[in-house]
């Protein structure tokens, strides 16, 4: 995408609309096309979870969930169709050093945006809001809210905002165990090993749902932060105003409320209304 970006951007002046009157012919996919950092162009390398089911999921070669929804829409908008995008695993602890080293030209991947985040990679956004919760056993009516974690055995994942907050604001009272991904978590919730997982709302909410966890645990309903969903990219990138001017059509045109609807139908889980849509940032 970085040859292909300085060419989009030195041809704006002759587009009638913007970037996606400038999108490639090309109908190469995901495995024939040129890889961000290449100089191709042809394609653009976009990070997402593979572990979170309505959110970010890999099932064989099918991608599905909420931020793969959004970052379709976005990647259209920037010149690029659907068998353009390659897809890549981002896990938490390793989305900064995708964007720094170009190995994706964007992540999104539930990446709350952060101060300490900011130091490293940059932000388009947000386009969600969510916030850190519990998931617990089904039977369960101890733990509702982190009030009640003294002494417990929780588990998140690694690099993750949520982890974080555990260890700044709970370190002296519970047992963090921290996994790679969130499968990892919830084995171990089954299998007694922990007595929460704790991580965003909408990722637990999808979690809950899938047909092996049903009737076995269950969302808190307990929220105790708020996570601000952003576009990761590259910290030289140029691309934020135009991911911002994409997400507002989203946001404007009824696709963010179809996307959310699609991907949570089912689960019980309802957004913020308070919070989403949200409040663009200003690009730096």
């Amino acid at each position: 995408m970085r040859a292909r970006r300085t060419a989009v951007l030195a041809g704006l002046a002759a587009c009638a609309i913007a970037l996606t009157a400038c999108s490639s012919d090309s109908d190469d996919g995901g495995d024939g096309g040129s890889t961000a950092g290449s100089g191709g162009g042809d394609t653009i390398t976009i990070g997402i979870k593979y572990d979170q089911p309505g959110l970010g999921f890999k099932d064989g070669d099918k991608y599905s969930g909420f931020d793969v929804d959004v970052a379709t829409y976005v990647a259209k908008d920037l010149g690029y169709d659907a068998d353009q995008i390659e897809w890549k695993e981002a896990p938490s602890a390793q989305r900064e050093t995708l964007l720094s080293t170009g190995q994706v030209d964007m992540i999104f991947a539930t990446y709350s945006i952060t101060d300490e985040r900011k130091k490293t990679v940059s932000f388009a956004g947000p386009y969600f809001v969510a916030g850190q919760d519990l998931l617990v056993a089904e039977d369960d009516s101890d733990i509702t809210g982190p009030e009640s974690l003294n002494g417990k055995n929780l588990c998140s994942v690694s690099g993750s905002t949520s982890a974080q907050r555990i260890k700044d604001e709970l370190a002296s009272k519970v047992n963090l165990l921290e996994q790679p991904g969130y499968a990892e978590c919830v084995t171990a919730l089954s299998s007694g090993q922990v007595d929460a997982v704790t991580t965003d709302d909408i990722i637990l909410a999808g979690l809950a749902a899938q047909p092996g966890n049903q009737g076995k645990v269950k969302v808190v309903g307990n929220p105790f932060s708020t996570e601000r969903y952003g576009v990761g990219i590259p910290k030289d990138s140029d691309q934020c105003e135009a991911i911002n001017t994409s997400l507002k059509k989203m946001f404007d045109d009824g696709s963010w409320d179809t996307f959310i609807k699609d991907n949570t139908e089912g689960t019980g889980y309802t957004p913020n209304a308070d919070e989403n849509p949200p409040a663009l940032d200003d690009c730096a």
